[in-house]
Formats: structure tokens, C-alpha cells, sequence
């Protein structure tokens, strides 16, 4: 009998990593900020030589997005520029086969900035439905507002629909405009029944709450300033209330995500913001942007404008525009879009070190026990473990240019390529 219950018990110990492996649900994983609580995680591969890599399937198209992932099945969205067909595929966590590709948005091709992609938008998922997001253009064109030099930029809809695990259509709005010479991004996030949408683009500015179920709007908020910016809210419950917070259009905001009323705004610090905000509980972190670029901790008990009151510690050095920081335990890293990393004490804002890293980033970091990946847009993964001093556990290489942010589901880390999707880890 004593035999038959350790040999249980081991079994059950064997099992564990599975037990704790977590669904990567949306933009930056299941808490919006990048880290992942596996620890069973690869820390090196080579994708030209296919060591550790389980398998890589050839997506069609071209896209920024990231993959996300539930149990068994991975989302991933693309735009086949051929066809001009926006796309959401859904596909086989354990080979990488395609199960099911359907067509969410066909029409024109819209303008954008050449670092940007037609597919941006990482999809969410609430493990029954998957939330996707597009921009649609009839191809009219019109001269390109808040922009130094003029070109004709065409002007859209955004476009948010839900499919089923099976990849049926269940609803598809469009909430509101939206103008931009960068092209678009907006990744949803989910709250409750809702499917929160951000909005910030050169004309009237918004940030709309759907509802999950249906699609029909519960509350839409006018964003000010009417200036382009692609930040996903991050919702944390802090300062004793329940936080929707963004950067983006030459403020900073906090919202209630019930209802979208604000609770506190910062003025500025820039114009223009990418990169979200994290948060380690007690404050708010923030990288951006253009044309002045700041890294900065605010405190998140106020009302009305903190401007001048909330401010915990500034600088300037170092700072990311597209790529988001993220928190590891008690430290700040941010990896600027020219390759210097940077680590903060993330309390006092001492900066512990900065190095370059090399070539230039616009993936956002992802994290898993204990070691932050920052991967750069050449494919090269560095893998670096937060402290004092600049610690490099590995270095791997991809053998493909990436712009999208890794993903980390079931003990791999999936990376998306220009070409193909990796699964990296056990086969």
C-alpha cells in the first residue's frame, strides 16, 4: 500500500507544471503586463538550427500581432495583402496546423507607417468567444492631419467583432472613426461582460465599452486632445477603486472601466504614446514617447488633475516609445526602441544599470520565473535576469525578423516571425 501511494503522489508531482500552466488571453498575457507565473520556461533555441523548437507553421500574410493562446488552441490575426482580406486564423497548439481561417474584414488596404502592419491588433479571448479588431477603408483619400510633411492617408472604421471556438461569427460593430497617417492598432480588453476598445487617432478621439455578448455599446468616453496613440489600458484595483489606466493623446488617465468616468488625469507627459503602462500595486510605470521621451511612477490615489501631485520620480535617459516596460519583482526594466535596456529600482527610480542590448525593438518584454525576455526586431531573444548588476542568461536566435511580442502558454514561449509562427520548447 505504502508503495501505491508514493507512486501516486509522484505522479501527481510530475504533473504540476501542467496543473500551473497559464492562458495567454490577450494583449501582453492574462494580467496585460507581460508576466507569466510558469516556470517551466525554455531559456535557450536556435530557430535556423530547430533546436528546441517543437514545430513552426508558415503564416500566411503579414501582421504585428501577437498569438494568444487557450488550452489547446492558438488565435492569431493577419492581413493577406493579395486578397486585402483581414484574417483570423485559429490553430493547433501541439502541431501548429491550421484547424480554421475565416475572413473578418475584406476591403481597400489602408496607409501606414512603414514600422506598422495591417493586422496590429492581438486579439482577446475569454476561453468561449475570441475578440478581434480591424480597420476598414473604402480607399477615399484625405491630406493627413498632424503631420510634418502632407501625403494623402485614408481614413476608416474600426471594426470589432466575436467568433466562437469554432469559428462562427457571432457579432461585428463598428463603434467609431478613426484617422491616423501611422495606420492602426487597438488591442481589446476584457472587463466583466465588456470588450473595452481604445480609440485615440488624430480626429474625435474615444474609448468605447462593448458588450460582450452582443457587441452593442454600454458606455463610450470622448478622449481629449484628438492626437494619435495606440495604448492598451491596464485595469488594477489600486487607491481603493477599481483602475482603467492609458497613456496616450498628451495625457494620462484613469477611468472606471464600469462606466468610463475618470478619476484622475495627468497632463502630458508627451504627445504621442505606444507602450502601456505597468504596475507593481502600490504605482503606476510609465515609457514614452514623441516627440519628448519620459519614464516615470505616479501614484494612483488621486482625483481630477495629479499633475503636479502625483509624480513619484521622473527621468528621461533610457526611455521606450513602442516597446512596453515591464515589473519583475521589485525592479522596472525598459528596453529602449534603439536597443539600450535599462533597470530601475522600481520604488525609488534608481537606475541599477544600463546596457546595450543591441539592434532595434518594438516586441514589448515578457517574463517567467524570474528571467525577463526582450527580444529585439531582428529575433534575437535576450534573456536577463533583473537585479544590481547586468546578469545575460542566454542569447538566441530566431533566424527571422520579428515585430510582434511573444506569448507564453503551457511551458513554450510562441514568437511570430515575419513569415512563420514558433513554438518553442518540447515537442
Amino acid at each position: 500500500m505504502k508503495r501505491v501511494l508514493v507512486f501516486l503522489v509522484l505522479a501527481l508531482t510530475a504533473k504540476t507544471p501542467a496543473i500551473l500552466a497559464e492562458n495567454w488571453s490577450g494583449w501582453r498575457g492574462p494580467r496585460g503586463d507581460g508576466t507569466s507565473l510558469e516556470t517551466e520556461v525554455p531559456l535557450r533555441w536556435d530557430g535556423e538550427a530547430g533546436r528546441n523548437v517543437a514545430w513552426k507553421a508558415e503564416v500566411p500574410g503579414r501582421g504585428h500581432a501577437s498569438p494568444i493562446i487557450w488550452d489547446e488552441r492558438i488565435f492569431l490575426v493577419t492581413c493577406v495583402e493579395d486578397t486585402k482580406e483581414r484574417v483570423l486564423l485559429c490553430l493547433d497548439c501541439d502541431t501548429g496546423r491550421t484547424i480554421w481561417r475565416q475572413t473578418v474584414v475584406s476591403a481597400p488596404l489602408e496607409t501606414l507607417h512603414r514600422l506598422n502592419s495591417r493586422a496590429s491588433s492581438t486579439p482577446a479571448t475569454d476561453g468561449k468567444s475570441v475578440f478581434v479588431v480591424f480597420l476598414e477603408v473604402d480607399g477615399k483619400t484625405v491630406p493627413a492631419p498632424n503631420v510634418g510633411t502632407p501625403r494623402p492617408i485614408t481614413p476608416g472604421v474600426m471594426v470589432v467583432a466575436s467568433y466562437d471556438f469554432d469559428g462562427n461569427e457571432q457579432w461585428k460593430v463598428k463603434p467609431g472613426e478613426f484617422i491616423s497617417a501611422h495606420g492602426f492598432s487597438s488591442n481589446p480588453v476584457l472587463y466583466g461582460d465588456l470588450v473595452i476598445v481604445n480609440g485615440d487617432h488624430d480626429g474625435d478621439g474615444y474609448i468605447v465599452a462593448l458588450d460582450r455578448a452582443n457587441g452593442e455599446v454600454r458606455w463610450k468616453t470622448s478622449r481629449p486632445n484628438n492626437t494619435r496613440s495606440y495604448v492598451t489600458p491596464i485595469i488594477r484595483t489600486m487607491g481603493g477603486r477599481t483602475q482603467m489606466v492609458l497613456g496616450g493623446s498628451l495625457s494620462v488617465f484613469s477611468y472606471d472601466p464600469t462606466t468610463g468616468r475618470a478619476h484622475w488625469n495627468m497632463r502630458g507627459p508627451t504627445e504621442q504614446f505606444v507602450a502601456s503602462v505597468v504596475s507593481d500595486d502600490k504605482m503606476l510605470y510609465l515609457t514614452a514617447g514623441y516627440p519628448e521621451k519620459h519614464i516615470l511612477a505616479i501614484r494612483p490615489d488621486g482625483l481630477g488633475d495629479v499633475t503636479d501631485t502625483h509624480v513619484e520620480w521622473r527621468t528621461k535617459r533610457g526611455a521606450a516609445y513602442v516597446p512596453s516596460p515591464i515589473i519583475e519583482g521589485p525592479y522596472l526594466l525598459v528596453v529602449s526602441d534603439a536597443g539600450i535596456g535599462s533597470c530601475f529600482e522600481a520604488a525609488s527610480g534608481m537606475r541599477l544599470w544600463m546596457q546595450r542590448i543591441g539592434g532595434g525593438h518594438s516586441a514589448s518584454m515578457v517574463s517567467a520565473d524570474g528571467k525577463v525576455y526582450v527580444l529585439s526586431d531582428e529575433g534575437a531573444m535576450t534573456v536577463i535576469r533583473p537585479g544590481p548588476k547586468f546578469d545575460v542568461v542566454a542569447m538566441n536566435k530566431l533566424g527571422e525578423r520579428c515585430s510582434a511580442s511573444p506569448a507564453i502558454s503551457g511551458g513554450r514561449i510562441y514568437i511570430r516571425g515575419e513569415k512563420h509562427l514558433y513554438a518553442i520548447g518540447a515537442r
